[in-house]
């Protein structure tokens, strides 16, 4: 078998009960985040660019995505039977945003973006993007059905799927500045930000939310690099105890919030899904899952057990010492979770997307009211 062919039937086998059909009627999906779920925006926005290895597995050129092919949200896509989606600035490339629009941003973090921050779309200005979307749509849906083929129906924006998977940054940005308990003490504070922006979509007539934890952020090769230097501050993974605990602390209280508003939307369907768990799992069992390199970057540089060096991004060359160094992906992506340090493989999106539409990782479960074609494409 070719190395994809030998991975998919691995993820066949591990979970057969993840392909039963469901009903289906989403008819459009609005996503916001970051660089977990970006499929564009950074780069139309010409913040960065991505060149080769990136996009390499699928799309056979860099696709606006920070991995080598596709993301979790394109295998949702996917399993949804819908197109992938056009990130909101790249406005050349898009061919249509009649199923829905992205808004995530790599970098981005919920708090409000400041001189120091990677990204300057923020959750509220991701929001504040997505009613100056409705607003032009709606526009140009009154002059007529010339624009039909392009943007959204005006029921879409009620009847859509509104997708989440923000955070992290807010977390792991923050640790190169504060403490531990600093970190801890500001999760509050950036849960109401983000609850926030979730009542002026549902003030707005969104009533479908879709809303992803944060990862095991300890256990990213970037982090580990940064701050594992101190085994004693690394868990049995190998991964770095205290980004592990504030995930967590803050996944609790995500989790906490996503039950509140599930009450005060008591029109609405508010779903939250365990990421962590998932990735989390995937790290411990990773050969049972068929991967060979857990928390060792696909493509970067400097060699076992990390291969990670924060000074050369994947697929670019820097001078050290008088010498060319490129940070080059390795030769089976499917062996690897990690693509860059931060991002994960297509093969470990591939992973998590599989173990999402099981359904045992949403609250509430998956129901009638929560609707998926439950079928992965490869």
């Amino acid at each position: 078998m070719v190395p994809m062919a030998k991975f998919l039937a691995s993820i066949l086998l591990l979970i057969p009960f993840a392909f039963a059909d469901v009903s289906f009627n989403y008819p459009a999906v609005f996503n916001f985040g970051d660089s977990n779920s970006d499929t564009g925006v950074r780069i139309a926005a010409g913040l960065e660019s991505l060149e080769l290895p990136n996009g390499q597995t699928y799309f056979r050129r860099p696709a606006g995505r920070f991995c080598d092919g596709r993301l979790i949200i394109d295998f949702l896509m996917d399993a949804m039977d819908m197109p992938f989606l056009n990130a909101y600035l790249d406005s050349v490339g898009a061919p249509s945003f009649q199923k829905g629009c992205n808004f995530a941003a790599a970098g981005s973090a919920i708090l409000p973006a400041t001189a120091s921050s990677v990204s300057p779309f923020s959750f509220g200005i991701q929001v504040a993007q997505f009613f100056r979307f409705k607003d032009r749509v709606l526009e140009l849906l009154g002059e007529g059905n010339k624009y039909t083929r392009y943007i959204p129906m005006v029921d879409f924006f009620s009847q859509g799927l509104y997708m989440f998977d923000i955070g992290q940054n807010d977390l792991a940005g923050a640790f190169y500045s504060k403490t531990e308990d600093q970190v801890i003490a500001s999760i509050p504070t950036i849960l109401v930000e983000f609850e926030t922006g979730l009542k002026q979509l549902y003030n707005q007539g969104a009533r479908r939310f879709w809303i992803h934890n944060t990862g095991p952020l300890g256990c990213l090769p970037q982090n580990i690099a940064t701050f594992g230097k101190d085994p004693l501050k690394l868990d049995e993974l190998g991964c770095v105890n205290a980004h592990n605990r504030a995930a967590k602390l803050f996944n609790l209280q995500l989790h906490a919030l996503c039950t509140k508003l599930q009450g005060q939307f008591a029109d609405a369907n508010v779903t939250y899904i365990d990421i962590f768990s998932i990735k989390y799992n995937l790290v411990a069992n990773f050969s049972r899952y068929g991967f060979e390199h857990p928390t060792t970057a696909c493509c970067g540089y400097g060699g076992p057990p990390l291969n990670y060096d924060s000074r050369i991004p994947c697929g670019q060359t820097k001078i050290f010492n008088g010498s060319s160094v490129t940070a080059k992906g390795c030769n089976d992506t499917t062996e690897y979770v990690s693509w860059d340090g931060i991002h994960y493989t297509e093969a470990g999106n591939l992973h998590v997307s599989s173990q999402i539409l099981t359904g045992k990782y949403s609250d509430p479960p998956f129901s009638d009211k929560m609707p998926f074609l439950l079928k992965l494409k490869f």
